[in-house]
């Protein structure tokens, strides 16, 4: 396994912050990101963190945890599907004490139990796990989801909550060598969980944009109404008379222990999949550099990033131009020509991360974050907000439809962005849409299914063994050559014919491996008659196949890796002129072609931090 190698721009991360954690006294406070570190913070004068340690994961890095008996011990766990044990003095030279290896997926949460010698690990494959620290040994294993285990929580008192997206709250209590748990059950993920100071209470982050505060037994004390996006992390103050509330519609939320709402803090540079509290402060996950520091009681910030990130994210086509969206919520406008770079601008549309793009005409659409739309023409146009973040866009027969992570097709005036529409599309966030030339689109969606169709009345042409991540298609004049890209490790691909009465038929279905983690983005070269096809992986790599539609047995020896870059790969992009644009998380942009045999090749190479000097540049000149 390949370890991420971003270049360190000044203070800071490289990529966006997926976790914070407050040390109890708070004076330091450990970041975790995409860039694969976690850096620990001299929190004491929270006006001006500096940072005392950098740790290094071989992936992006979920969670980290403070020993509640040796200020000094903090757990990391990672995509790498390792826990870090990590001595880190107030001074001096942070060491790796240990590393729990045993792991069969992504790690995402972690938990010390009082006694500060044994941790709860859960992760992707819905376990959760038990071990002795400082020997490396596991123990045993605490309890199980049937969908991702999203977090974990220890009360004071040892007792052990996990939440997952199989909308599972268990509660067990392994400082007493009790593992029968206590269950409560909900209709939608639960992402987030932390009990109070006390013990007395647990709060779990709901889907449906809601926080509920439970008993020990698990009993509803209190149901407080946060926001129409997911709640997706809280926290408690130190004296549990409020908690912080981390939401899908970009804000944070504060409210008193009876669920009165105290303040709401909207800035599209958080992400707030993330918040700790300890001693009077919160924190919170950034989009950027740096964490964001409040004061508990005001809501006051007291310190935040000063450098954007830009990871890309979404790729569209505007004529001849390639555009880049990314972290930074610009858009970066790119010409090439003869093989080099010949012009680019940038195009400032938000503060915070673009997740979709698309365009009609001259006209860009970006979907974002904060679960708005954007149109761009020359001037701009903002949608209101709709309630969850915007991971695909098309436009489909004069109207614009958003898929959401809310799993709904929002349908939308092209001009004005105001919501037409509603409609409940898939049982899990829509992540890829794809235009057909007939009309309508394909669809792909964490409910692990492929659909093809019209906003209603659509046909499931197949489905994954796990969420699915992107759909491309290739169309000829009676059939499209479709594929899909899954956290399965897999990629799928489908030949797939157009029926009498308007509907669709898989005709040939394929599964493509290669991959040995999740399969992030797809797209294809050819035609429908023997496609080439092209799938990016958070191993690093862009691989290729040949498919030959008569031996569906061959592509489990066929496949090549075509190019590493140094982090995941994020997006793609079938272009009109046959060729695909293929950009990675580590800023790297390449433009795929196909030789005289139809093999696909590499045949230029862009990175996204000389596009946005150049833009840069010329905007200076201007």
């Amino acid at each position: 396994m390949r370890t991420i190698s971003i270049p360190k721009s000044g203070t800071g991360h490289s990529a966006p912050i997926t976790h914070v954690a407050f040390s109890p006294d708070g004076s330091r406070l450990a970041t975790c990101s995409y860039d694969g570190t976690v850096i620990v913070w001299n929190t004491c004068d929270p006006a001006r963190p500096t940072e005392t340690a950098t740790l290094r994961h071989r992936r992006l890095v979920n969670s980290s945890a403070w020993n509640p008996a040796d200020p000094t011990l903090l757990a990391t766990a990672s995509a790498d599907k390792t826990v870090g044990i990590w001595r880190v003095p107030l001074e001096g030279q942070a060491t790796l004490v240990n590393v729990l290896a045993r792991h069969t997926d992504d790690i995402n949460s972690v938990a010390w139990l009082p006694d500060g010698e044994r941790l709860i690990c859960v992760s992707e494959d819905g376990r959760a796990t038990m071990w002795s620290v400082l020997d490396g040994t596991f123990l045993t294993e605490v309890g199980s989801h049937e969908a991702h285990c999203m977090m974990v929580s220890v009360s004071a008192e040892g007792l052990a909550a996990t939440v997952g997206e199989d909308g599972l709250v268990a509660v067990s209590d392994p400082a007493s060598g009790s593992f029968v748990p206590r269950k409560r059950h909900y209709d939608s993920s639960i992402e987030g969980c932390a009990w109070s100071r006390a013990g007395d209470l647990l709060a779990v982050a709901r889907d449906d944009g809601s926080v509920d505060l439970l008993s020990r037994e698990l009993d509803l004390v209190l149901t407080v109404e946060v926001s129409t996006s997911a709640a997706r992390a809280v926290d408690w103050a130190e004296d549990d008379s409020a908690f912080v509330v981390g939401a899908y519609d970009g804000s944070l939320h504060w409210f008193d222990r009876s669920g009165e709402r105290l303040h709401t803090v909207a800035d599209l540079r958080v992400w707030p999949r993330s918040v700790s509290a300890a001693q009077g402060l919160v924190a919170a996950g950034s989009f950027r550099n740096a964490p964001h520091l409040y004061d508990m009681g005001s809501a006051g910030e007291l310190s935040g990033p000063d450098r954007a990130t830009h990871g890309p994210n979404a790729l569209a086509a505007r004529g001849d131009e390639l555009l880049v969206g990314g972290d930074c919520g610009t858009v970066f406008a790119v010409r090439i020509e003869d093989g080099t770079q010949s012009r680019a601008t940038s195009i400032e549309l938000t503060d915070g991360p673009i997740l979709s793009l698309a365009t009609d005409g001259d006209t860009i659409y970006a979907g974002t974050y904060s679960g708005q739309v954007i149109r761009y023409d020359g001037a701009r146009t903002y949608s209101e907000r709709l309630g969850a973040p915007i991971p695909s866009l098309t436009v489909d027969g004069g109207r614009l439809v958003a898929g959401t992570y809310n799993g709904e097709f929002l349908v939308l005036d092209p001009v004005t962005l105001r919501l037409e529409e509603r409609i409940e599309a898939h049982g899990g966030s829509v992540k890829s849409l794809a235009a057909l030339p007939e009309g309508g689109f394909l669809s792909a969606a964490t409910d692990r299914t492929i659909e093809a169709g019209g906003l209603r009345g659509r046909t499931k042409l197949w489905e994954h063994g796990n969420l699915v991540n992107a759909v491309a298609g290739l169309h000829g004049p009676h059939d499209s050559a479709v594929a899909s890209a899954s956290r399965d490790h897999t990629v799928k691909v489908g030949l797939v014919l157009r029926t009498e009465d308007g509907g669709r038929r898989t005709e040939s279905l394929q599964t493509l491996l290669g991959s040995d983690e999740s399969v992030k983005c797809v797209a294809l070269l050819g035609d429908t008659r023997r496609p080439t096809v092209l799938a990016g992986s958070y191993d690093f790599h862009l691989y290729s196949w040949q498919v030959d539609w008569a031996d569906s047995a061959g592509t489990l020896a066929s496949g090549r890796v075509l190019a590493e870059f140094t982090q995941g790969l994020s997006c793609m992009l079938q272009l009109a002129d046959g060729r695909v644009a293929v950009a990675g998380w580590d800023g790297r942009i390449v433009i795929v072609g196909a030789d005289a045999e139809g093999a696909a090749r590499i045949e230029h190479s862009l990175h996204i931090d000389d596009i946005a000097l150049s833009a840069d540049r010329k905007q200076v000149a201007a």
